[in-house]
């Protein structure tokens, strides 16, 4: 068992700089689920969270009963079978399958774009203390942003949540990504107003207070990261 986590409890390991850690916790909130969350340094070896999930990452997702599940995804996907009372994904099968892609591709291509270079390099090197941010990953991924913001302006202007008529799992995971750059302030939100509305919108929502309240040790947020105002 890992130290700090109670026997009977659904219990979330995650890390704040995790954005698919992130996800799940948007998730679990948003349908109202009770959960224990126990921050894991999963670059960390630790025997014990390796026996949760022999892959060592976060997040993982542990039942009462003890059934372990890794993988934000399909941590999201298992949380839409048992509490389906909260839909995040839509009950058409083409705006579902919408959804999914949009989920898809914030957590691989703006992941590869924008998080990766922005985030590992201004976040986690400094809690894994290896020296100085590399300036070409960051002019990249400040470059890169760009073009995913005119996207969500695109499909905002159309629609009303990023998949449709409502909000959905693809707008967490949207939401994840970029509170994670918003945290380092590299989101140039006055360039993008109608992403800006947006976000707006889901960093109002009750789920994300617990985002809001988080401060990786040693680096401190954005002065308008906790703002609902920006």
């Amino acid at each position: 068992m890992v130290p700090g986590t109670r026997l009977g409890t659904r219990t979330l390991f995650h890390h704040w700089i995790s954005p698919s850690a992130r996800k799940v916790r948007l998730a679990l909130h948003e349908k109202r689920i009770d959960v224990q969350e126990h921050v894991q340094a999963d670059w960390e070896r630790d025997e014990a969270f390796l026996a949760l999930n022999p892959a060592g990452e976060v997040p993982v997702l542990l039942e009462p009963n003890g059934v372990i599940i890794s993988d934000g995804q399909t941590i999201c996907e298992y949380l839409e079978e048992i509490c389906p009372d909260t839909p995040l994904l839509p009950g058409n099968i083409f705006h579902r399958a919408e959804a999914r892609r949009l989920t898809a591709w914030f957590d691989h291509k703006f992941q590869r774009e924008v998080t990766i270079p922005l985030v590992s390099e201004k976040l986690m090197r400094r809690v894994l203390g290896r020296g100085s941010p590399d300036s070409r990953n960051i002019r990249a991924g400040r470059t890169n942003i760009h073009m995913h913001l005119a996207y969500i302006t695109w499909l905002t202007e159309r629609r009303k949540w990023l998949a449709g008529d409502n909000m959905t799992l693809a707008d967490l995971t949207a939401a994840a990504h970029l509170s994670l750059v918003d945290y380092t302030g590299d989101v140039p939100w006055d360039e993008h107003p109608f992403a800006r509305n947006w976000y707006a919108r889901i960093k109002s929502r009750p789920c994300f207070r617990t985002l809001l309240a988080d401060v990786v040790p040693g680096v401190p947020p954005a002065r308008h990261y906790a703002d609902l105002d920006f």
